[in-house]
């Protein structure tokens, strides 16, 4: 790459301040959709697209390991996280995970688990005059992924484990006081569950064989062994962290339902392809994760354009989700667009793309859809009534979410 056609000013601070319009604005604005900047004080660029899917998780071309900055690392996935390795070390670190996120009978079992736990909710929901939807479908989230993951949770636990969960997610882009609670959760949560795997490496603890916590601290990675205990905790976080931020995807389906009520009646019976469209829709449609971000391992080309090594690559993934060459009127909201063309794996990419088993795409992404799939004909079957509120969504904010979380009047009709 030219240094001359890469600006001098860094771009960080802009990035934070536009959030997720900022990469598809720049594409949009050069003549061949691929951005040139500097962030943090690197050569940075841009890229978009299935075709750029697969050149940034092809690891001859692009690593993950070095590109997660500090903050990251401190908040959203914990330093020593399958997501700071690379190669061999990454599958091997990655295939305990697949193990338990990618097995169809562990992920029915998590669905049990939160259903149930739903369920259970509803009648309290009832006896309140309001809820905020955005906060009970994190308790909802984080008692059922507990529960099958083998953390042990007292009913008062319940509500401040979802509380720091939600942070992690909730701090890792920002510099304020939502950072702060990231880092604060992280400590608390982190000493926690490293208490858990000491207890059930001594034998004081005992969860079900086969379930998160008795996989991860029995897991050996090949050159170094059993995981440290904090190492193993960071593990831990990322299991249940990704399950409670379905509290995002739940609440944007229930914005959704209010904006559009029409599908409602169609997402009421569980288990139909119409189901399955609007999850993939609501995945689209809404903001979630702005963009990943690798390294260049060497020095690359992309459509004859040269990336230096050690350059930061940027793959847009909320520009692709609204990318008109690929979704047809990508600002309407339309599930009728995967009944008749299922999405591609490297065309959807809310949560990243890639292959889960062998590069970085989210292994619990299959989770996520399973869980929207069984808690949204729930949400369609519930009689509420949306109250008065503000529900904008700030594409300023990273990551989004309606800023009232949805508050609803369960028991009351629309």
């Amino acid at each position: 790459m030219d240094p001359d056609r890469v600006p001098v000013l860094d771009r960080t601070l802009p990035l934070l301040a536009a959030g997720y319009a900022w990469l598809p604005d720049r594409r949009r604005a050069t003549a061949d959709g691929m951005v040139r900047s500097r962030l943090l004080g690197r050569h940075a660029v841009g890229l978009c697209g299935p075709e750029a899917v697969r050149f940034f998780y092809d690891e001859r071309h692009v690593r993950r390991a070095s590109a997660l900055p500090e903050p990251v690392r401190g908040t959203l996935t914990g330093n020593g996280a399958v997501h700071t390795l690379d190669g061999a070390a990454h599958r091997a670190r990655k295939a305990m995970f697949l193990t338990l996120l990618a097995d169809p009978a562990a992920v029915a079992g998590l669905v049990r688990h939160t259903t149930a736990a739903w369920d259970e909710a509803v009648p309290r929901w009832r006896e309140r005059p309001r809820i905020v939807l955005f906060d009970e479908a994190s308790r909802v989230l984080a008692r059922g992924v507990c529960a099958w993951a083998g953390v042990p949770l007292t009913e008062g636990e319940v509500a401040p484990m979802a509380r720091d969960l939600v942070a992690l997610v909730d701090g890792f882009a920002t510099l304020g006081p939502r950072h702060w609670r990231a880092r604060a959760a992280r400590g608390r949560r982190e000493a926690q569950l490293a208490r858990l795997v000491g207890d059930v490496r001594a034998g004081a603890a005992s969860p079900a064989r086969g379930s998160a916590v008795d996989v991860v601290a029995g897991h050996r990675d090949p050159d170094t062994g059993l995981l440290a205990p904090r190492t193993a905790a960071v593990e831990l976080l990322n299991i249940l962290r990704p399950t409670v931020a379905v509290a995002w995807f739940v609440t944007y389906a229930a914005h959704a339902l209010h904006l559009w009520p029409r599908h409602r009646p169609r997402l009421r019976q569980d288990g139909t392809a119409y189901v399955e469209a609007f999850v993939h829709e609501v995945r689209r449609f809404y903001p979630f994760a702005p963009f990943v971000a690798g390294r260049a391992v060497r020095d690359l080309s992309w459509r004859g354009e040269p990336i230096p090594a050690g350059a930061l690559v940027l793959l847009d993934l909320y520009g692709q989700n609204h990318d008109a060459g690929l979704w047809p009127d990508p600002y309407a909201f339309d599930p009728g667009r995967f009944l008749r063309h299922p999405p591609g794996r490297d065309d959807l990419v809310p949560q990243g793309g890639g292959d889960p088993a062998t590069g970085h795409r989210c292994p619990g992404e299959g989770i996520t859809v399973a869980l929207l799939q069984a808690l949204v004909p729930r949400l369609a079957r519930l009689d509420y009534a949306v109250v008065d509120q503000d529900l904008t969504i700030s594409l300023r904010r990273v990551p989004a979410r309606p800023r009232s979380g949805v508050a609803i009047a369960v028991g009351r009709s629309a």
